[in-house]
């Protein structure tokens, strides 16, 4: 039989359909683990396997989405006990069926937790827990690795690492969006295909979650960034609930008509949640003629955070902060020295304002442990801003500890033409993917003239195709030598941008500012070589966004060159209001200078406020701002009311309209429970004390508690007082509880197909049980038709409309 990669180069391929609700139908008991069904009913199992199969399916997925030591342990079995004989089971049915051609694909789904800073799950855990399934997918032998059903690019970066470091398996990655086209972390389309295809997964694709009508915006949206083939897995529909029993209403028929007209962008074509052998039956049929996609390489540079990518085309050139470099700046030096990240946030959040697309991070001082701090920072600015980083340091080993962390796909800085340099950058690039800066400079030093910049250049280049990292993935950079050293110097770096970009086909970088070191007005040269750099072709413009002069260069560089539609960005940067306001205005006369006067307190929401402090989540800055409020004696409950609720609302309000993204309101709602907690000790005795006003719980037979964990924070943030019974709660576990402690008001989540009918039951319990309280349900696969069908109060889509409703419920 032919690799399956092979195999996915020459034709359309087929995966199979929903696995937990046909175990539901073959009769899994309420509460069990499908994973270990296998194990224990491996027959129902393969007669699963072998229905996809003899309708037409060839990537049969392994029972074992939730294969990790947490969940399966607890039932007396082994990781490689559970994928061992999941993978025997499809092999099994494989047999009974008579068919040769078929492949494993040993499917591995989320833990259901949050990584740190926004959960309690280390990056390095998370990739353990992945591993050892991985490894044992392989012993067992199966052809591929199915990472499925992920919401967060980290959890699958920490995935995609095990897969890489663990296995020699093809890997196929597929995320679940929400209606809004974002993961519930945020990410967008874009960053997962740049995090993804820097990974170097084989196939990038989307499952669950939503039918095929609500999926195809994303989807397309995946086609246009790709430059790997795709997979794509939709619901038949959206979930409700009948008899007890969750359904799906897309037909077969409806399914298949409603695929042909993706079909054309993916293929891997299969099925999720509510698909049977029907359906894919029906699909298969509708689209087995269709042409295979020709997948495109798309030359654009893409560089990601958690939620955003940025776009480096070749035309349009983008700003990259500098500010967060400790050379020459003695208070930033001093910060890291003394471990204030705070200062450092600040800096980020400036730069951010200004109008950085992407900011450089340097940590770079003698006597400074880099490895440890690079990364300390990386992952403090990376909790507060959703802006990619420049990884920028000479130390291969700062380099990898803050890459392996990063949430994203950043910008490497840099490599040069030494080769212990090229030795130890490119292998890192080629691991965790990056865009390079690439500096044009060897063992002999930095060369007068372009042409052996280029050499330089070229060299670099030739090494890393050779490795396997795009020519798209990498950033010349010229060099930019100060003009009072050598008249030439800054016509040689122009050049050497010029012919990089006509003669080598590649994207350039540049500092800038130091073109005007030991000179006076420094800006003035600045500008105008920037100007000169923007025209000569540089892409990634690494300078001080919070100059006016700098940016004002910039916007009106894009605007002249038609890059600025209707000049909108020109006008918002200038207008009143906008970061550049004033700043291109004549100088006025020197006026007498005033007399002092008192500082002004800042105005609310203004840098050094509490309100500031909480909006950007900065949680030791909240803290020591209402300890000095409440010494300072203002009324506790005016602090309370005055500055953490109004930023908790505001960041509310931005999550809500998607300017916002979850981390940052964890980020928040954790530094405003930091806040309170010190507000707490002046309030009289009592007074913040009393019993619980809402419970939670994660239903039976589910173990992912993400959803539920995010709603307790901001309910904690907002002073509700939370009773958090866990995970995998049974109904009269619930019933007991809230009736023993007269809850109010009842949260109830699930994740998974298998688990929505435990929601159901829970609410008929307690209704049976007559109480009193209001039940407001979510997760993955609750819908709001789903949620009245069970009874419930309200369906929350997310954690801030549970907060909503406890306010309408509770008051507050």
């Amino acid at each position: 039989m032919k690799p399956l990669l092979t195999a996915i180069r020459e034709g359309r391929l087929y995966l199979d359909g929903g696995m937990g609700s046909m175990l539901q139908a073959a009769g899994l008991p309420e509460g069990r683990l499908p994973d270990v069904w296998g194990v224990e009913n491996p027959q129902a199992v393969q007669a699963i396997h072998r229905a996809y199969l003899e309708a037409g399916c060839r990537l049969i997925t392994t029972n074992t989405f939730g294969t990790t030591a947490p969940k399966v342990e607890p039932y007396g079995y082994t990781v490689a006990q559970v994928m061992s004989a999941a993978v025997a089971n499809v092999r099994a049915a494989m047999d009974q069926a008579g068919v040769t051609d078929a492949y494993v694909c040993a499917d591995i789904g989320p833990t259901g937790k949050l990584l740190r800073p926004y959960g309690d799950l280390d990056f390095e855990e998370a990739v353990a827990r992945f591993a050892a399934p991985i490894r044992a997918a392989e012993e067992a032998g199966a052809d591929c690795i199915l990472i499925e059903t992920m919401s967060d690019l980290y959890e699958m970066k920490a995935a995609v690492v095990a897969a890489k470091e663990n296995c020699s398996l093809p890997i196929l990655a597929s995320l679940i969006f929400d209606g809004s086209g974002k993961l519930l972390t945020g990410g967008s389309p874009q960053a997962a295909v740049a995090l993804l295809e820097g990974l170097g997964v084989d196939v990038i694709g989307l499952n669950c979650g939503l039918g095929p009508q609500e999926m195809a915006p994303v989807f397309r949206q995946l086609w246009a960034a790709a430059s790997v083939p795709l997979l794509l897995q939709p619901n038949a529909g959206l979930p409700r609930s009948e008899g007890g029993k969750t359904v799906y209403d897309v037909t077969p028929a409806d399914y298949a008509a409603q695929m042909a007209e993706l079909a054309p962008m993916a293929t891997l074509l299969g099925g999720c949640c509510g698909t049977t052998p029907a359906h894919l039956a029906a699909l298969i049929q509708a689209t087995k003629d269709l042409p295979l996609p020709e997948v495109t390489w798309k030359d654009t540079l893409l560089i990601s955070s958690y939620c955003q990518a940025v776009a480096l085309d070749g035309r349009d050139p983008v700003v990259i902060g500098e500010r967060i470099n400790p050379t020459g700046k003695k208070k930033l030096q001093a910060a890291l020295r003394a471990g204030d990240m705070d200062y450092v946030l600040n800096e980020a959040f400036q730069q951010e304002e200004a109008g950085a697309h992407i900011l450089d991070v340097n940590v770079g001082l003698p006597g400074l442990d880099e490895p440890a701090v690079l990364t300390q920072t990386v992952e403090a600015l990376q909790a507060v801003t959703g802006l990619p980083l420049q990884l920028d340091t000479s130390n291969p080993e700062a380099m990898e500890a803050a890459l392996r962390r990063y949430n994203g796909k950043p910008l490497i800085n840099s490599v040069n033409g030494k080769e212990e340099s090229l030795a130890a950058i490119l292998p890192l690039v080629k691991k965790y993917g990056g865009g390079l800066v690439c500096l044009t400079l060897d063992d002999d030093g930095i060369p007068a003239d372009a042409e052996g910049r280029l050499a330089i250049a070229e060299k670099i280049v030739r090494r890393a195709e050779a490795m396997g990292i795009p020519r798209r993935e990498l950033l010349i950079d010229g060099l930019t030598m100060p003009v009072s050293a050598g008249g030439e110097n800054a016509k040689v770096t122009l050049e050497t941008l010029r012919r990089a970009k006509a003669e080598l086909g590649v994207k350039t970088a540049l500092g800038v500012s130091n073109v005007s070191f030991g000179l006076p007005k420094r800006e003035v040269l600045n500008q105008n070589f920037f100007t000169m750099a923007l025209q000569a072709g540089l892409d990634g413009a690494i300078i001080n966004p919070k100059s006016g002069a700098m940016l004002g260069a910039y916007h009106a560089y894009r605007a002249l060159m038609g890059l600025d539609e209707q000049c909108g960005a020109y006008m918002a940067a200038f207008q009143e209001g906008g970061p550049l306001a004033g700043t291109a205005a004549p100088a006025a006369p020197a006026a007498p200078a005033p007399a002092p006067q008192p500082a002004a307190a800042p105005a609310a929401g203004e840098e050094g406020t509490l309100q500031h402090s909480v909006c950007k989540g900065l949680k030791e800055a909240a803290a020591a701002q209402a300890k000095a409020l409440a010494e300072g004696g203002r009324d506790i409950l005016d602090i309370i009311n005055g500055e953490l609720v109004p930023a908790l609302d505001q960041v509310g309000q931005g999550f809500e309209k998607g300017t916002l993204f979850l981390p940052q309101l964890l980020m928040s709602a954790e530094a405003a429970k930091g806040a309170f907690q010190v507000l707490q000790g002046y309030l009289p005795a009592g007074e913040s004390q009393g019993e619980p006003q809402i419970l939670l719980a994660t239903v039976q037979g589910d173990i992912h508690d993400i959803g539920k964990n995010i709603v307790k924070v901001l309910l904690e943030s907002y002073r509700f007082r939370v009773l958090d019974l866990g995970k995998d709660v049974p109904p009269e576990t619930i019933v007991a509880a809230a009736q023993a402690r007269k809850i109010p008001l009842v949260g109830l989540s699930a994740l998974m197909t298998t688990t929505a009918p435990a929601m159901a039951e829970t609410i008929r319990q307690l209704r049976a049980a007559g109480l009193a309280c209001k039940v407001v349900v979510g997760g993955a696969v609750i819908t709001g038709d789903y949620a009245a069908s069970i009874g419930a109060d309200r369906y929350a889509p997310d954690a801030m409309a549970t907060v909503h409703y406890a306010q309408e419920v509770l008051g507050g």
